[in-house]
Protein backbone atom coordinates (compact mmCIF):
# COMPACT_ATOMS: atom_id res chain seq x y z
CA UNK A 1 0.00 0.00 0.00
CA UNK A 2 1.48 3.68 -0.50
CA UNK A 3 1.54 6.05 2.12
CA UNK A 4 -1.48 7.97 1.00
CA UNK A 5 -3.55 4.96 1.09
CA UNK A 6 -2.31 4.49 4.88
CA UNK A 7 -3.30 7.86 4.95
CA UNK A 8 -6.61 7.55 4.07
CA UNK A 9 -7.40 4.59 6.88
CA UNK A 10 -5.84 5.83 8.86
CA UNK A 11 -8.04 9.41 9.21
CA UNK A 12 -11.14 7.42 8.25
CA UNK A 13 -10.74 4.99 11.67
CA UNK A 14 -9.92 8.17 13.75
CA UNK A 15 -13.50 9.66 12.46
CA UNK A 16 -15.22 6.16 13.13
CA UNK A 17 -13.56 6.47 16.41
CA UNK A 18 -15.31 9.69 16.99
CA UNK A 19 -18.44 9.12 16.45
CA UNK A 20 -18.35 6.11 18.28
CA UNK A 21 -16.98 8.38 21.20
CA UNK A 22 -19.40 10.95 20.64
CA UNK A 23 -22.32 8.55 20.50
CA UNK A 24 -21.62 6.73 23.78
CA UNK A 25 -21.31 10.00 26.00
CA UNK A 26 -25.69 10.33 24.74
CA UNK A 27 -26.87 7.85 27.93
CA UNK A 28 -24.65 9.67 30.64
CA UNK A 29 -24.32 12.96 29.57
CA UNK A 30 -25.19 15.77 26.38
CA UNK A 31 -23.30 16.14 23.31
CA UNK A 32 -19.98 18.50 23.27
CA UNK A 33 -22.16 21.86 22.78
CA UNK A 34 -19.05 25.03 23.62
CA UNK A 35 -20.83 27.00 25.93
CA UNK A 36 -20.51 30.83 23.93
CA UNK A 37 -17.82 32.90 25.49
CA UNK A 38 -20.28 35.73 26.73
CA UNK A 39 -22.13 33.29 28.95
CA UNK A 40 -19.30 31.58 30.37
CA UNK A 41 -18.67 34.72 32.03
CA UNK A 42 -22.52 34.71 32.71
CA UNK A 43 -21.87 31.63 34.62
CA UNK A 44 -18.91 32.64 36.65
CA UNK A 45 -20.58 35.80 37.89
CA UNK A 46 -23.60 34.20 38.76
CA UNK A 47 -21.95 31.36 40.84
CA UNK A 48 -20.07 34.62 42.63
CA UNK A 49 -17.49 32.56 43.85
CA UNK A 50 -14.18 33.99 45.58
CA UNK A 51 -10.36 33.14 44.89
CA UNK A 52 -9.75 30.52 46.12
CA UNK A 53 -13.01 28.74 45.80
CA UNK A 54 -13.69 25.85 43.51
CA UNK A 55 -15.73 25.09 40.54
CA UNK A 56 -16.26 21.71 39.34
CA UNK A 57 -17.61 21.39 35.95
CA UNK A 58 -19.82 18.64 34.95
CA UNK A 59 -18.67 17.86 31.53
CA UNK A 60 -15.73 20.35 30.95
CA UNK A 61 -15.53 19.39 26.73
CA UNK A 62 -12.29 21.37 25.70
CA UNK A 63 -11.58 22.87 29.52
CA UNK A 64 -12.84 26.10 28.29
CA UNK A 65 -14.79 26.85 31.61
CA UNK A 66 -12.10 25.28 33.55
CA UNK A 67 -9.66 27.67 32.25
CA UNK A 68 -11.84 30.91 32.85
CA UNK A 69 -12.63 29.46 36.20
CA UNK A 70 -8.81 29.54 37.29
CA UNK A 71 -8.16 33.01 35.34
CA UNK A 72 -10.71 33.66 38.02
CA UNK A 73 -8.40 32.30 40.93
CA UNK A 74 -10.55 29.62 41.33
CA UNK A 75 -9.79 25.98 41.56
CA UNK A 76 -11.51 23.73 38.81
CA UNK A 77 -11.99 20.05 38.41
CA UNK A 78 -13.52 18.82 35.53
CA UNK A 79 -15.10 15.80 34.44
CA UNK A 80 -14.93 14.66 30.78
CA UNK A 81 -16.41 11.15 29.76
CA UNK A 82 -14.98 11.49 25.32
CA UNK A 83 -11.67 10.42 25.57
CA UNK A 84 -10.82 12.87 22.70
CA UNK A 85 -12.40 16.02 24.51
CA UNK A 86 -10.31 14.76 27.98
CA UNK A 87 -6.60 14.20 26.23
CA UNK A 88 -7.85 18.37 24.61
CA UNK A 89 -8.86 19.46 28.27
CA UNK A 90 -6.01 17.89 29.89
CA UNK A 91 -3.67 19.83 27.58
CA UNK A 92 -5.33 23.20 27.92
CA UNK A 93 -4.88 22.68 31.19
CA UNK A 94 -1.39 21.86 31.86
CA UNK A 95 -0.54 25.35 32.43
CA UNK A 96 -2.31 25.61 35.31
CA UNK A 97 -1.09 22.59 37.10
CA UNK A 98 -2.51 21.47 40.53
CA UNK A 99 -5.20 24.49 40.17
CA UNK A 100 -7.28 22.35 37.74
CA UNK A 101 -7.59 18.87 37.62
CA UNK A 102 -9.46 16.96 34.64
CA UNK A 103 -10.84 13.48 35.71
CA UNK A 104 -11.79 11.17 32.88
CA UNK A 105 -15.18 9.50 34.13
CA UNK A 106 -18.41 9.69 34.39
CA UNK A 107 -19.49 12.89 36.86
CA UNK A 108 -22.31 10.80 37.70
CA UNK A 109 -20.04 8.83 40.42
CA UNK A 110 -18.06 12.53 41.34
CA UNK A 111 -18.10 13.36 45.16
CA UNK A 112 -19.09 17.09 45.55
CA UNK A 113 -19.65 17.08 49.16
CA UNK A 114 -16.14 20.12 48.73
CA UNK A 115 -17.68 22.12 45.65
CA UNK A 116 -18.23 25.24 46.33
CA UNK A 117 -19.96 25.80 42.80
CA UNK A 118 -21.33 23.71 40.02
CA UNK A 119 -21.45 24.16 36.15
CA UNK A 120 -23.52 22.05 34.11
CA UNK A 121 -24.69 21.91 30.36
CA UNK A 122 -27.07 19.08 29.92
CA UNK A 123 -30.25 18.09 28.17
CA UNK A 124 -33.88 18.38 29.26
CA UNK A 125 -33.96 14.21 29.98
CA UNK A 126 -31.01 14.01 32.33
CA UNK A 127 -32.25 17.24 34.47
CA UNK A 128 -34.47 15.13 36.99
CA UNK A 129 -31.67 12.70 37.29
CA UNK A 130 -29.26 16.03 37.74
CA UNK A 131 -31.68 16.73 41.06
CA UNK A 132 -31.12 13.80 42.27
CA UNK A 133 -27.64 13.61 42.14
CA UNK A 134 -27.31 16.83 43.51
CA UNK A 135 -29.77 16.15 46.52
CA UNK A 136 -27.68 13.13 47.13
CA UNK A 137 -24.19 14.95 47.95
CA UNK A 138 -23.50 15.60 51.73
CA UNK A 139 -21.93 18.95 50.76
CA UNK A 140 -21.96 21.24 54.58
CA UNK A 141 -22.19 24.33 52.86
CA UNK A 142 -24.96 25.74 50.29
CA UNK A 143 -23.97 24.50 47.05
CA UNK A 144 -24.35 27.08 43.70
CA UNK A 145 -25.23 24.99 40.45
CA UNK A 146 -25.54 26.93 37.34
CA UNK A 147 -27.88 25.07 34.43
CA UNK A 148 -26.92 26.27 31.02
CA UNK A 149 -29.93 26.31 29.15
CA UNK A 150 -32.20 23.48 30.92
CA UNK A 151 -34.18 24.05 34.27
CA UNK A 152 -34.36 21.16 37.19
CA UNK A 153 -37.62 19.91 37.47
CA UNK A 154 -39.51 20.95 40.42
CA UNK A 155 -36.86 24.02 41.79
CA UNK A 156 -37.04 27.69 41.25
CA UNK A 157 -33.63 28.73 40.42
CA UNK A 158 -32.21 31.52 42.70
CA UNK A 159 -31.16 34.04 39.63
CA UNK A 160 -31.26 34.13 35.79
CA UNK A 161 -28.83 35.61 33.71
CA UNK A 162 -29.43 35.03 29.74
CA UNK A 163 -29.75 31.11 29.22
CA UNK A 164 -27.95 30.88 32.59
CA UNK A 165 -30.20 29.24 35.67
CA UNK A 166 -28.43 29.55 39.43
CA UNK A 167 -29.66 26.85 41.68
CA UNK A 168 -29.09 26.85 45.38
CA UNK A 169 -28.86 23.22 47.23
CA UNK A 170 -29.43 23.94 50.79
CA UNK A 171 -26.94 21.94 52.58
CA UNK A 172 -27.27 18.55 54.45
CA UNK A 173 -27.71 18.96 58.13
CA UNK A 174 -25.14 16.78 60.06
CA UNK A 175 -27.95 14.71 61.96
CA UNK A 176 -30.25 13.66 58.99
Amino acid sequence: MLWYEWLFWIIWSVAILMVIAYAFIIPFGAVYIPTIKDQRQKALDLLNLKPGQSLVDLGSGDGTMLVLAAKSGLTAIGYELNPFLFIISWFRTRRFGRQIKVRFGNFWKANLSEADGVYVFLITHHMKRLDRFLSSQKHKKPLKIVSNSFTIPGRRYAKKSGPMLLYIYKPVDKQG
